[in-house]
């Protein structure tokens, strides 16, 4: 079978959780950090050798890259409802494959040095590795119910990483919050499902992003309200997908995630968590732009626009420098959410799309960065302040460096990746929604002023 390996990717830190949840007490802190590390360094490896067998070697035919299926059914109702397990290779999932591979790994060997001597390291390494296992199920799913049981996981390791420190009542409260609010959101996912399954008749990705297929043409036109059900759907599927990207109003638990250790914070709540919503709605586009006439896709839109300005006017007036990384988050989810939101659907008007997911590939990186070299500061000055901060220099130089590298690309500036792919998104807004373009130029312009 080919890609037969891509299995391993997440199960290998699934038994790295196992294994460290179960002997806790008897594996000494410094070996847990070894094998968490050590896990996710081959899953790495494995990614990266799919990414290239799927890019270079086999997954381009005539031209165009095919999606390659691996499923087996789960749950059967009837001939034509079933619920599959299994794994989907397309560009973007591969794409999210590298993003969750290399920043859960760097995070983990950061978190080595970063947690030492913490009283509960093994257990620290243990829901890491959950995490990473969570989201790489989700990244790969083949379907919604799928992609919903990692989604709910995803939310579960969330909230035993922000409540990591649960002696301290402001962490038990942020990640009590995180997880409430998150759930209410979920709830609009899960009703939205069972719209488009009922009335498509199917959960699976491929039969349900297929333009031309039965699962989109015989429903859209079926009404509700005035809408579409498949809009209805989609709307409430999105709901969940902004609860997890902290979209406005559902943004409000992820400032005070950021009550977590840094490293949860670098790899949670900038780089891989709060994309999800982004992947889900990427997942379905062709839903969401062919079902009457692209209204959903209009709400994404005016939604990820508002939110992107708001978090950034919002960012400007932080004094936590934990604080401001996780208001910029949120206004760069926005930007994401916009570039999809004024996408066409192929060629060159499909730039919003491409735009977004680049966004989303670079954003991971360098907000990745920005919490590690924000974590670096915070255990030398023992403070989030930014009061607290200053004339650091001298006394941390490749901190200096690594932080400015990263502060120009978040900020847009060439060479650096951001300026890129702000830009393309820019560009997609300009051709298709000029209020929206005026809104993302501000956000830019706002973004390079806090950082």
């Amino acid at each position: 079978m080919m890609y037969s390996y891509v299995l391993l990717i997440p199960l290998i830190p699934l038994a790295v959780f196992l294994l460290l949840g179960m002997f806790n007490q008897k594996i000494k802190p410094g070996i847990s950090g070894y094998i968490g590390v050590g896990g996710l360094l081959i899953s790495t490896i494995l990614a990266v050798i799919t990414a290239f067998e799927y890019f270079i070697t086999t997954g381009k035919v005539d031209g165009a890259y095919e999606p390659y299926v691996f499923k087996t059914v789960w749950m059967y109702f009837s001939e034509t409802l079933h619920i599959d397990m299994g794994y989907l290779l397309d560009p973007i999932s591969v794409m999210m494959l590298i993003v969750v591979s290399v920043v859960s790994l760097m995070v983990h060997i950061y978190s080595r040095g970063y947690m030492k001597g913490d009283q509960g390291y093994t257990k620290f390494f243990a829901f890491l590795s959950l995490f990473s296992f969570s989201m790489y199920g989700l990244v790969l799913a083949t379907n919604l119910f799928q992609i919903y049981i990692f989604w709910e996981l995803v939310g579960v390791s969330s909230y035993l990483l922000i409540g990591y420190y649960y002696t301290k009542e402001s962490a038990v409260a942020a990640a009590k919050k995180a997880f409430i609010v998150t759930r209410f959101a979920d709830l609009g996912f899960l009703i939205g499902i069972l719209i488009i399954g009922y009335y498509t008749g199917t959960y699976d990705f491929e039969m349900l992003t297929d333009p031309e297929g039965s699962a989109i043409l015989s429903w859209a036109s079926t009404s509700f309200m005035g809408l579409s059900v498949l809009t209805w759907g989609l709307i409430l599927i999105f709901i969940g997908g902004a609860g997890k990207s902290a979209m406005f109003p559902l943004h409000i638990w992820l400032p005070d995630a950021m009550e977590g250790p840094t490293p949860v914070s670098a790899l949670i709540h900038a780089a891989t968590m709060v994309v999800a919503g982004i992947y889900l709605v990427a997942r379905l586009f062709p839903m969401y732009y062919f079902v009457e006439e692209g209204f959903a896709l209009q709400v994404v839109a005016y939604v990820g626009a508002f939110s992107a300005l708001f978090a950034a006017l919002i960012a400007i007036t932080q004094n936590d420098i934990k604080r401001v990384l996780a208001y910029s988050t949120m206004s760069q989810l926005g930007y994401m959410m916009l570039g999809l939101g004024v996408s066409g659907y192929e060629g060159a008007e499909g730039l919003g799309y491409m735009a977004s997911m680049f966004h989303l590939f670079t954003h991971a990186m360098f907000k990745a960065l920005l919490f590690l070299c924000a974590g670096s500061v915070i255990h030398a000055v023992h403070s989030n302040y930014l009061k607290d901060m200053g004339s650091l220099r001298k006394y941390m130089p490749i901190t200096h460096i690594t932080f400015l590298v990263a502060a120009l690309a978040i900020s847009g500036i060439p060479p650096f990746s951001g300026f890129f792919s702000k830009d393309e998104i820019l560009v997609a807004a300009f051709e298709q929604n000029k209020l929206i373009y005026v809104v993302g130029v501000v956000v830019a312009a706002l973004t390079a002023f806090y950082m």
